[in-house]
């Protein structure tokens, strides 16, 4: 992206999203690092946002007293340090513009920067003071402006430890910093003056209560914090060129810390993930962009939980597509050669089935009763099935081209009566069975070869017969001889068929059979990764609150009970998801065990049948009956 484009459009005090932006991220496949930048108008947030673009101008800086940025905007580049990761950098609104003159405003664009960021930048200017912390306001009504599910039993809990799971990491940066970092004359880092600042004040009444609010919010939702502190650039009569201002211009102090500020988003920002700890790429982050604004238009609160569902649905439908062309194009080269055997169409199955799965598994997440899988399943049963359909056409074309264009000459010779003359049957049969060793000479000629033979076989029956009936050089005895003969190879003919038929049925049991042993081994590990990002999720919860409690002696037991509150509930959420994972894993196991007793009661038949020398109709029909009823297909 070469320069920002806005994301969301604040027009009158109505947000919506600007559909141009949304399509540049649904292009966007990487995963995403996403760093917002808020704080009061007129505060040089545009600028930090353009050096961490690594670029002189992009974001608008205003020279003036109004406000440039209006609504959001977005600027997607390369990230610096992180191969095949987009950053992207949002630059909001400024907060507390006169001109707008809507708090509610405020804070919708303040929510919305925290739904969508990994890292949070608060700008202010001058010191954090009380002043400052109380800018912070928006902080105080997160709970009315953002919830994390759709149902809660406990709201005061909801209101803690669910939103500091989900809530990015936050930067304070302070511009125009002229204090010296010092406490009772001891030098104090960045870091610890902000904290400082947050500390709370003892005792009872509203003044004290009205001054540990914002600070036991800020706390409480952005458990990760940092700080810097930013000396002024130039001078103030520099201020309105500071964009077209070469470095070696800007003080050498200024530059030191914006060097580390940026190597700090850098190296430390995360990518973007949501409940589950699934990470996002661009394409999911435009799809949170939308629902979010969309809800916030209808006059409703943004929700995790719902939006993420939403975003889970259309993502795995996109998996299920993905997987599915996965599969027909992995099945291309094959289809190009068609008609092949069983083994070749089988081999190429498994492979583009696995490959397919693999696809799917890796974008997907949060499919619930795997609802999707089976979708993906059915979809590749039903290809496959038409796929078969395809190479058996094709064998039958082939072969009974075969057969025709060998068959001419003798065809030919019927016409002019060259067999019926005495001694006439012994040519017809010598032609005869040139033709069945020519043909079974020919490779390639599919799954139909036999079938077809015998075919061919059974529509010459009454002509040979009626040649063997007239050729008066034999005997009757002779002539009985002869046609024991001729039954006994079209039978021989019929159990070649058969055979035949019986080894792609086979073959189909087993591809069945290693197909499900696959999908069984790809829902565990799609399990098990769901199980660890949960884990890791909930541990870094754990850890920032076990923080808060070394920072907060005062209310040390407090958060002991809240902790020990958390992991509770984390062992019911992890009770409750491997449950859920092993019902899922039974019932697709029984299935399973179902669907393979079925097809080896099958076998059993045909094994039996095959044995006694019945003659099988359309027995591979049978099997995709069958087949059918598992895979919700029609291939008969």
């Amino acid at each position: 992206m070469d320069s920002p484009m806005c994301l969301v459009k604040n027009a009158d005090g109505e947000l919506c999203i600007e559909p141009e932006a949304i399509d540049y991220l649904m292009g966007l496949k990487q995963k995403v690092v996403v760093v917002s930048v808020v704080g009061l108008y007129r505060t040089g947030k545009s600028y930090l946002m353009n050096k961490l673009a690594q670029k002189r101008s992009g974001f608008a800086l205003g020279a003036t007293i109004q406000s440039k940025t209006k609504g959001i905007w977005m600027w997607c580049v390369p990230h610096p340090e992180k191969t095949d990761h987009t950053l992207v950098l949002l630059d909001t609104e400024g907060l507390g513009d006169v001109e707008k003159g809507d708090s509610k405003n405020d804070a919708w664009i303040f929510s919305l920067a925290i739904l969508l960021s990994s890292t949070l930048v608060y700008n202010s200017r001058g010191t954090i003071d009380n002043d400052a912390v109380e800018m912070l306001q928006y902080v105080n009504e997160l709970t009315e402006t953002i919830k994390v599910k759709s149902t809660t039993d406990n709201e005061e809990e909801e209101e803690g430890t669910q939103f500091m799971q989900f809530f990015p990491n936050f930067v304070w940066t302070v511009r125009d910093f002229t204090l010296k970092l010092e406490i009772d004359g001891g030098e104090i880092t960045p870091d610890q003056y902000l904290e400082n600042s947050l500390q709370l004040k003892k005792g009872y009444g509203k003044k004290i209560n009205d001054y540990n609010v914002p600070r036991e919010c800020i706390r409480k939702f952005f458990p990760s914090r940092k700080c810097f502190v930013f000396p002024s650039p130039t001078t103030p009569d520099n201020m309105h060129r500071l964009d077209s201002m070469d470095e070696a211009e800007l003080s050498e102090s200024f530059r030191e810390v914006v060097d580390t500020f940026c190597s700090f988003i850098y190296q430390e920002s995360r990518m973007k993930t949501v409940i589950g700890g699934h990470t996002l790429t661009g394409e999911m982050l435009g799809h949170l962009v939308t629902t979010y604004v969309e809800t916030i238009a209808k006059g409703n609160v943004p929700c995790l939980e719902n939006a993420v569902l939403a975003m889970a649905k259309i993502e795995n439908q996109a998996a299920v597509d993905e997987g599915l062309a996965v599969y027909q194009k992995g099945m291309e080269d094959v289809k190009a050669l068609f008609p092949v055997d069983i083994n070749q169409l089988s081999e190429n199955h498994l492979r583009s089935e696995t490959e397919a799965t693999q696809t799917f598994m890796k974008r997907s997440f949060k499919d619930e009763n795997e609802e999707f899988l089976k979708a993906l399943v059915e979809a590749i049963s039903n290809h496959f099935a038409d796929l078969f359909k395809q190479n058996k056409d094709a064998s039958e074309n082939k072969c009974k081209a075969l057969l025709e264009n060998l068959s001419a000459q003798m065809d030919q010779g019927m016409k002019e009566g060259t067999y019926a003359t005495p001694g006439g049957y012994e040519l017809y049969c010598n032609h005869h069975d040139n033709i069945v060793a020519q043909y079974r000479a020919e490779p390639n000629k599919g799954v139909r070869a036999e079938e077809v033979l015998e075919q061919f076989l059974k529509g010459k029956s009454a002509e040979s017969n009626s040649i063997l009936q007239a050729d008066k050089k034999l005997t009757e005895n002779e002539k009985k001889i002869q046609a024991e003969k001729k039954k006994t190879a079209e039978l021989e003919q019929e159990k070649a068929a058969f055979k035949e038929q019986k080894a792609e049925i086979e073959r189909r049991i087993e591809n069945i059979g290693k197909g499900q042993e696959k999908y069984l081994k790809e829902m565990k590990k799609k399990m098990e990764k769901e199980r660890k990002q949960q884990q890791q999720e909930f541990d870094r919860t754990l850890d920032r609150r076990m923080q808060e409690q070394e920072d907060l002696p005062e209310k040390a037991e407090l958060m002991r009970q809240e902790i020990e509150e958390i992991k509770k509930m984390n062992q019911l959420e992890m009770d409750a998801i491997t449950q859920n994972q092993k019902a899922l894993l039974h019932v697709y196991k029984r299935k399973a065990a179902e669907h393979k007793k079925q097809m080896n009661a099958l076998m059993v038949v045909l094994n039996e049948r095959s044995q006694a020398h019945v003659q099988v109709v359309e027995p591979l029909c049978m099997v995709m009956t069958l087949l059918c009823m598992q895979h919700s297909c029609d291939p008969c």
